[in-house]
């Protein structure tokens, strides 16, 4: 439900994000910290919770909000597929995850 222009310009929204390649991937960043990446060609976005924020916004759907399948979920990194999401939730995900930096 939120297309990949809406998911940068809601994240660019954010006070003092920068938009920065990280690994052919564009990334956004707040005093110099990674706290979401897009996945143009998957049509997600990963951003980086604290645990608890994860689970809560799992709990919601598990098929909009997920563990990235790594380390990194574990410590918190969640992938929100942009086709299922509303976007006050991408919102709200995105502020929690720039409020960490």
């Amino acid at each position: 439900m939120v297309d990949i222009e809406t998911a940068r310009q809601v994240a660019l929204s954010l006070k003092g994000t920068v938009e920065q390649d990280h690994f052919g991937m564009p990334s956004f960043r707040v005093n110099k910290r990674i706290f979401s990446t897009l996945w143009v060609k998957e049509h997600r976005m990963m951003v980086k919770l604290s645990p608890i924020d994860q689970s809560v916004f799992n709990t919601f759907d598990p098929a909009i909000f997920y563990p990235v399948p790594n380390k990194w979920g574990l410590k918190g990194a969640t992938f929100i597929e942009l086709d299922k999401v509303r976007r006050d939730m991408l919102e709200d995900a995105l502020t929690l995850a720039w409020a960490r930096k």
